[in-house]
Formats: C-alpha cells, structure tokens, sequence
C-alpha cells in the first residue's frame, strides 16, 4: 500500500513537471512575442514625420530646401512649391507655411539656434511674399 501511495505521489510529480515546462514555454513565447512588437514601434515612431512627408498630401519640395542659407531664398522656394504642387487640399500660402511650421516642430531642440532664426525669419518672409502683413 505505501508503494502505492508513493506511485500517486510521484505521478501527480511528473504532472506538476510537465505542466510547469509546457508554462514556462508559453511564457517565453509571450514575452518574446512582446518584445517584437515592441521594437517596430520605436521604429516606426523615429520615422513617422518621414512617412508624414513623403505620403501626405502637402507639397513637393526640393531637395534641401530648409538647410538654405537665405530666408528669403527659403520663402521663395516654399512658395514655388507650394504653387505648383498638385497634392496640396488648401491655399498656396497656408500650405507653404504649414509645412515650414511642420519642420520646426519636428526639429525640436535638435534644431540649432542659428537655423531655428533663419526659418522663423523664413516665415515672416513668406507672409510678404504672399502679401500677407508685414
């Protein structure tokens, strides 16, 4: 009868075993599964104002446009743009300085402050351009 009991014992054992492994795999696979899902998120988070650059319907900007010298070289490029593109929804002007706003908003502190001047100066230029103000 003891060897009996000790029987029970030992397979209710093996069945606590099996059952803890088949748990502890699961588990692994959950979290790993999470850590992938994970990772495209901080990618896809980097990349977001790209995507929003490239796929909205905002404008066709040249190459290098912000990194111009002149703001009125800037405005002037922006409001060429702004005027030729087809993907625009609104005016000229206010698509134009959406997309210098965009930027500068996008830059954040890593935009430096002698650049931060020149695009703000780039705005003011663009309200003249377009005979808005100032």
């Amino acid at each position: 009868m003891a060897e009996h009991g000790k029987t029970a014992h030992s397979r209710k054992a093996a069945a606590r075993k099996t059952a803890s492994k088949s748990t502890r795999k699961t588990t692994v696979k959950k979290a790993s599964s999470a850590r992938r899902k994970s990772s495209p998120r901080k990618a896809s988070a980097k990349r977001w104002s790209q995507r929003v650059t490239k796929e909205s319907d905002a404008l066709d900007l040249r190459h290098g446009v912000f990194k111009l010298t002149n703001p009125k070289k800037i405005a002037a490029s922006l409001k060429r743009s702004a005027e030729r593109s087809s993907r625009r929804k609104t005016g000229a002007y206010r698509s134009a300085l959406s997309m210098l706003t965009f930027y500068i908003n996008r830059a954040g502190r890593t935009l430096p402050k002698t650049q931060r001047d020149r695009l703000q100066r780039a705005k003011t230029e663009l309200k003249r351009q377009f005979g808005r103000g100032e």
